[in-house]
């Protein structure tokens, strides 16, 4: 498998503030957020925009807040020029508060449809049932058409101000968060969320230097950057153990743990982290720190 495919999942810096500018696009009414689109796409706004605008009322009434997002969705001849990010079809900030995503297929999304012949054929049937377009070709869409949602959760912690003490429990933080709505909202396309990091841990870390909580967090941006193979099995780990999480304790897990990180402003270290988290009742979250190595 391409090693470009792991690209998704690398946290990408927000690019250096611009002004927002937004001509050569239109608006969508009708949101709760402000949406902004190539032109031609209005259809695929209008879907985004709704998914967007359910999981921000879904998250207020877990969170009992609700950030500030404008929404941009971009055609490849319209992505230069409202953001500096180089990878046409990548979801990121331009800042805290402007989301940019993809108005149609793209070849970062098509670099990760796998080489079926190299999967084990239960996993290559899964990936044939789950990543599919109408005309029967593979598409990995149904999977990119959730990630708003991802990083919909980043704002939250970002425009709160959370100490959310360590780099990747803000990931898994915002791994719960979606896994939470869709499980809720969305159950039926719960697949197009899962079945994708399944494959991921499934194909195991030979080659990875790194593996452990402490790395990732200690050396995010190299392995982000200089490693991003090794980055997508971390996120897929994460999302796997939100999975596990919600199926154990349900939608109150990411609300015990949202509570937890905003009423502790002080950096904690690993035990205390630990022993802090116990007694807020995050119990799933602690399991999976201390199982992570297993």
């Amino acid at each position: 498998m391409r090693n470009s495919i792991f690209l998704l999942f690398i946290l990408v810096s927000s690019s250096i503030l611009q002004a927002q500018d937004y001509s050569g696009l239109r608006e969508l009414g009708n949101h709760h957020t402000k949406v902004y689109f190539s032109e031609g796409y209005q259809g695929r706004a209008d879907s985004i925009a709704t998914r967007v605008d359910s999981g921000m009322a879904f998250y207020k009434t877990l969170l009992g807040t609700s950030p500030q997002v404008t929404l941009l969705v971009l055609s490849a001849n319209d992505w230069s020029k409202h953001t500096s990010m180089p990878v046409m079809g990548m979801p990121h900030y331009k800042d805290d508060s402007v989301l940019v995503v993809a108005a149609h297929d793209n070849e970062f999304w098509r670099s990760f449809i796998p080489k079926l012949d190299e999967l084990p054929t239960e996993m290559a049937n899964k990936i044939k049932s789950t990543y599919v377009d109408a005309e029967g070709k593979l598409t990995m869409q149904p999977f990119f058409d959730l990630l708003a949602l991802h990083e919909l959760g980043h704002a939250f912690h970002m425009q709160f101000d959370i100490n959310m003490q360590r780099k990747w429990l803000s990931e898994l933080f915002v791994n719960m968060l979606l896994h939470t709505y869709i499980a809720e909202k969305e159950k039926e396309v719960l697949p197009a969320l899962t079945v994708f990091p399944q494959m991921v841990i499934g194909i195991g870390t030979k080659g990875f230097q790194y593996t452990s909580l402490k790395d990732v967090h200690e050396k995010y941006t190299e392995i982000g950057s200089q490693h991003p193979r090794n980055y997508g099995w971390y996120q897929c780990r994460w999302h796997a153990a939100a999975a596990n999480i919600y199926d154990d304790e349900g939608k109150n897990a990411v609300v015990l743990l949202w509570n937890a990180l905003k009423s502790q402003k002080k950096s904690l270290g690993d035990e205390e982290l630990i022993s802090y988290l116990r007694k807020q009742g995050v119990k799933g979250v602690v399991r999976m720190i201390q199982n992570w190595d297993e």
